[in-house]
C-alpha cells in the first residue's frame, strides 16, 4: 500500500489554507486513497468506517428537497435586479445555499479545468507526489486535519493551492502544464464571480456594494481539488466530513453528471443535483457573523458511491488574517430583540481558536459568539 509520507498542516474544511500560511496544528501523514482503491478495490480499512450514528440514513436523506435549493441568475443579480436580489437574501436565510446559474464563466473555460484535473488525478503517485505537501505549510497533494492515529479518516485526496495574494503562492507544489493553465484561466474568471457577488450581499445587509470587498483587506482565494474514489461499502464512509467553512463564501464546481454533496437543513440531508455548467455557492462562517446570524454558513457532507469517482473543484474566499469581523448594526437591528449575537474577533484569531476545535459540524463558530 502505497502513501504519502508527507506532513501537511492543518487548515479548515480539509481544504483551505490561510493567507499567510502559517502552521496552526501538523497533520500527520496517511494513505493514499486512490492508490489503495487502484491496488484493491474491496479494500476498506477499519480507519474509513463510521460509527452507525454518523452515517447517511436513507430516513434523513430527503431527495424531494433537491429541488428546493434555490436558483440565483447570476446576470441579473450583477445588474442590481430587485427580484433576484430578494432571492439571494432568501436563499441566504433559509438555506446558506445557492445554486448560481449565468454566471459568465465560459462552458469550455470549465471543462478546461475539469478535464486538466482529470488527468493529473490519473497519473501514477509517483507523479503527484512531485508537489505533495511539505511540512512547513498546507499547499500541494495530499491531506490535512489528520490529527491522531485514531481519527476517522474522509475518503478522499486533494490538491491545495493559494491562488491570491500572489505572494503567498508556492510554484514549487504547483502541477505541471497544461493544468497549471487551466487553473490560472478557470480561478481568475471564478475571481470575477466572487467579487461581484460579494457586492450583490453588501447590498442585500443595506450597504454600498464596495463595502464587503473592501472589508476583507485583501481578498485571499484558495482552490481546492478534491478527488472521491469509488467505494466499495459506500454506506459507510464519507468522502468529507460534515462542516461549515469558515470563509467568506465558496464556489464550487462539481461533476455534472454524478451527486455527491449533501446539505443539511432541519436536521436532514439534501443531495445537491448538479445543474450542467452552474455553480453551487455557501457562504461562510464569515457572513454568519457579519450578518448576525440572519445568513447561516450551513452544515455539509460528501458521500461516496460504489462504481465511479467524483471530482470536485471549490474556490474559497477569505478575509486577510488582519481583518476584523463582527455584525453590522442594521443586522443587529434585524435580530430578535436588537440583540447581537457575535462578536468582534480578529479573523486571523478566529482561524486560530477555531484550529482548536473538532473537524465537524458547527461547533467551531461557537468561539465567535458572544460570551464563549
Amino acid at each position: 500500500m502505497s502513501s504519502n509520507k508527507n506532513v501537511a498542516l492543518v487548515q479548515e474544511d480539509k481544504d483551505a489554507p490561510i493567507s499567510s500560511q502559517k502552521p496552526f496544528r501538523s497533520s500527520i501523514p496517511v494513505p493514499n486513497v486512490q492508490e489503495m482503491v487502484r491496488s484493491d478495490p474491496l479494500l476498506v480499512p477499519k480507519r474509513y468506517i463510521r460509527n452507525e450514528e454518523d452515517m447517511p440514513k436513507e430516513a434523513h436523506i430527503c431527495h424531494h428537497l433537491s429541488s428546493e435549493i434555490p436558483v440565483i441568475d447570476f446576470s441579473l443579480l450583477s445588474k442590481g435586479h430587485q427580484e433576484e436580489l430578494n432571492k439571494l437574501d432568501l436563499a441566504c436565510k433559509e438555506w446558506g445555499f445557492f445554486q448560481m446559474v449565468n454566471h459568465g464563466v465560459a462552458p469550455e473555460v470549465m471543462q478546461g479545468m475539469k478535464d486538466a484535473a482529470d488527468k493529473f488525478f490519473e497519473l501514477p503517485l509517483e507523479e503527484k507526489n512531485k508537489i505533495a505537501m511539505p511540512s512547513d505549510h498546507t499547499q500541494g497533494y495530499g491531506h490535512v486535519h489528520v490529527l491522531s492515529e485514531e481519527q476517522i479518516l474522509d475518503w478522499s485526496d486533494r490538491l491545495i493551492l493559494v491562488l491570491y495574494p500572489h505572494r503567498n503562492r508556492k510554484p514549487e507544489v504547483w502541477p505541471p502544464t497544461p493544468f497549471k493553465e487551466a487553473i490560472e484561466i478557470y480561478t481568475s474568471e471564478v475571481r470575477k464571480v466572487a467579487q461581484e457577488l460579494l457586492g450583490s450581499l453588501s447590498s442585500i445587509m443595506g450597504m454600498d456594494k464596495d463595502v464587503l470587498l473592501g472589508l476583507h483587506q485583501e481578498l485571499v482565494q484558495v482552490l481546492s481539488v478534491g478527488y472521491y474514489p469509488s467505494c466499495s461499502m459506500p454506506d459507510k464512509v464519507l468522502g468529507l466530513s460534515p462542516h461549515s467553512d469558515m470563509d467568506t463564501i465558496t464556489i464550487l464546481m462539481q461533476d455534472d453528471n454524478l451527486t455527491g454533496l449533501q446539505v443539511k437543513r432541519d436536521g436532514n440531508w439534501a443531495p445537491v443535483k448538479p445543474i450542467p455548467n452552474a455553480f453551487i455557492v455557501n457562504i461562510g462562517d464569515v457572513i454568519e457573523v457579519w450578518s448576525n446570524g440572519r445568513y447561516k454558513s450551513i452544515e455539509h457532507r460528501v458521500v461516496t458511491n460504489e462504481s465511479k469517482a467524483r471530482l470536485s473543484h471549490a474556490s474559497f474566499f477569505f478575509p486577510h488574517e488582519d481583518a476584523e469581523i463582527e455584525p453590522f448594526h442594521q443586522m443587529v437591528l434585524k435580530s430578535p430583540r436588537s440583540l447581537q449575537i457575535y462578536k468582534k474577533v480578529r479573523y486571523g484569531d478566529y482561524l486560530k481558536e477555531s484550529m482548536k476545535m473538532r473537524f465537524y459540524g458547527k461547533e467551531r463558530i461557537e468561539y465567535a459568539k458572544i460570551g464563549s
